[in-house]
């Protein structure tokens, strides 16, 4: 006998959200209740070879052992199977996404395996073991990807992007929280400080000044925002932004649709502040 498990749940977020939260498997013990530590061994394009180690269980064992995984972005499909086998003579498993709606996507888990014969449980009672805790973790996964939806994302949780000048944070993006449609961020500006001149080609932008005063040239031509002023810049109008106040100066930009893929998001027309004189 073949013990066959084949489970699934529906998960309110965007495909690509729900593969990067489930296939980062760094983050697996904030993911799943019952592992208490992952060890990445090693990591390719689309593999990756790690150790699990679960809680003590109700005797106070701890079991671990070590599984590999490769993907396939474009199919949304996962390959698995353990290396150290444990009680099991082999464990593969398959995990399956299907997009339902752009905010709704189905998970599938399917494992095939067999029982060693001296093994604590036999094929059947672990059948049964894999049904019942697939079902439980799925649900806490659907649960806590779909809070992850709703968490609030701090200026300093998310890391500086400097290149084009200034100190510049996506906040709220496919990556933060699933966002489908845009993304929205912040930038602070020293007195003087600037960003590059760059344009859009698939994305209209919304500029508001939350504090300080900020230069914008829309194509070459200047324009001036001060504190709660907004500003909208089209598809393919070079701009750039210039603090011209005496103290710091913070923007919110907001932009949508999102480019079909994230480096054509920005097109840059001058060199990046670090580049100039080099």
């Amino acid at each position: 006998m073949i013990g066959h498990t084949d489970n699934a749940i529906e998960i309110a977020a965007p495909i690509g959200f729900v593969w990067e939260q489930t296939n980062d498997v760094h983050t697996w013990p904030d993911l799943f209740s019952e592992y208490a530590e992952v060890e990445v061994l090693e990591e390719g394009d689309n593999t990756v070879t790690f150790r699990l180690t679960m809680h003590p269980d109700e005797q106070g064992r701890v079991w671990s052992w070590v599984s590999q995984r490769t993907w396939d972005t474009e199919s949304r499909t996962v390959r698995a199977r353990r290396i150290e086998t444990g009680p099991f003579e082999f464990m593969n498993i398959a995990w399956e996404y299907e997009e339902l709606t752009p905010d709704l996507t189905r998970m599938r888990w399917v494992q095939d395996f067999h029982m060693k014969p001296d093994a604590p449980l036999d094929t059947a009672a672990m059948t049964d073991r894999i049904n019942t805790n697939s079902v439980a973790q799925l649900n806490l996964i659907k649960e806590k990807v779909e809070r992850r939806r709703r968490s609030v994302v701090g200026f300093h949780d998310v890391p500086a992007n400097t290149r084009r000048g200034g100190d510049l944070r996506t906040l709220l993006s496919p990556a933060t929280c699933g966002s489908s449609s845009g993304f929205c961020g912040a930038v602070r500006l020293a007195p003087g400080e600037g960003i590059s001149e760059h344009y859009h080609p698939y994305s209209e932008e919304y500029l508001f000044v939350a504090s300080g005063t900020l230069k914008v040239d829309l194509d070459g031509e200047p324009v001036t925002l001060g504190p709660e002023q907004a500003l909208f810049v089209p598809r393919n109008v070079r701009h750039r932004l210039t603090n011209v106040g005496a103290g710091d100066a913070l923007a919110v930009f907001q932009l949508s649709p999102l480019a079909p893929r994230p480096e054509l998001g920005h097109v840059d027309t001058e060199p990046y502040p670090e580049q100039v004189g080099t």
